[in-house]
C-alpha cells in the first residue's frame, strides 16, 4: 500500500525538522529521513530565519535540542498550532556524560513552554529494572576483561497504549529517560502511549551515576511512569492541534 500511495501522491506533503538549537541534522538520521522521504518531502527549518512557520508545514519536528529557544521562537510555535499545526518534541529533559559519570538537567525553554500548557517533562532520569546493559572494563589479577552490567538508567520500554503511533512496536531502548505527567484544564487532553514496567522509580538530576551500584527492590517503588503521550485540543487557539512528547 505505501507503494501505490508513492506512485498516487502528485504532491507530497512537507515535514519540517527544526534545527539551530543543536538538534542533529537530518544527516544524522538516515533511516529516519529515508522512511519519511516515500510519503513526504523532509526538510530542515530554522525559526530564526522567518517570521512565522510557511503554511506549506502541517508538522514540524523537534528532536533532541540542547539550547534555548527565544520567547519569540516558542510564539512561532504557538502560532503555529493556532493554526491547527502538529508538533513533535522528542525532549531530552535530563543527560549523562560518561567521561565523569555525571548526570545532569538540560533546560531549552520548550520544558517550561510545555508545563504552562499542563504537561510536566520531570528533571530527572526514570530508573527501571527491564534496562539495557552497559560494558565495564575490569582488571582481575593479570587479567583485564569486558564485563556487561545492568545499567537501570537505560529504561526498555515494552509496555504501550493501543494507538496508532505504537501500533507493532515490541521494544524500545531510551538512553536516559524523564517521567511526564499531565495537569491541564478541559480545553486539552493528555493520553499516554508508552510507559515504563511494573518496577520503576526515579532519581533526582544532578547525580553521580554509580555503575557499581547494588540496586535494590526499595529502588523501584513505582510503576507504569509514563515517557510518552499526546497533547491534543485547543493547546494555543480556537483550531485543534497535536503535540507528541
Amino acid at each position: 500500500s505505501t507503494s501505490i500511495k508513492k506512485i498516487s501522491v502528485a504532491e507530497k506533503p512537507a515535514i519540517a525538522f527544526v534545527s539551530g538549537h543543536g538538534e542533529p541534522g537530518l544527516d544524522m538520521m538516515p533511516q529516519v529521513n529515508a522512511a519519511l522521504s516515500i510519503l513526504y518531502e523532509v526538510e530542515d527549518i530554522n525559526l530564526s530565519d522567518t517570521a512565522l512557520v510557511p503554511d506549506k508545514y502541517k508538522t514540524i519536528a523537534i528532536v533532541a535540542p540542547n539550547d534555548s529557544f527565544t520567547t519569540g521562537q516558542l510564539q512561532m510555535l504557538d502560532q503555529f498550532l493556532g493554526r491547527g499545526g502538529n508538533l513533535l518534541i522528542a525532549l531530552n529533559r535530563v543527560t549523562a556524560d560518561f567521561s565523569n559519570l555525571a548526570g545532569s538537567v538540560i533546560n531549552t525553554g520548550l520544558e517550561s513552554w510545555l508545563q504552562m500548557k499542563g504537561v510536566t517533562v520531570e528533571d530527572n532520569f526514570i530508573l527501571d529494572t527491564r534496562c539495557g546493559a552497559v560494558t565495564v572494563q575490569q582488571q582481575q589479577g593479570f587479567f583485564r576483561f569486558a564485563n556487561n552490567i545492568q545499567f537501570p538508567y537505560l529504561p526498555i520500554i515494552q509496555k504501550f497504549a493501543e494507538h496508532p503511533i505504537t501500533k507493532g512496536l515490541e521494544s524500545v531502548i531510551m538512553q536516559f529517560a524523564s517521567p511526564i505527567t499531565f495537569s491541564g484544564d478541559t480545553s486539552t487532553t493528555f493520553t499516554p502511549i508508552a510507559f515504563s514496567s511494573e518496577k520503576s522509580g526515579t532519581a533526582k538530576a544532578p547525580l553521580f551515576l554509580d555503575i557499581q551500584k547494588k540496586w535494590t527492590e526499595t529502588d523501584f517503588p513505582m510503576r507504569n511512569l509514563s515517557v510518552a503521550g499526546i497533547l491534543q485540543g485547543r493547546i494555543a487557539g480556537s483550531n485543534f492541534a497535536r503535540i507528541i512528547i
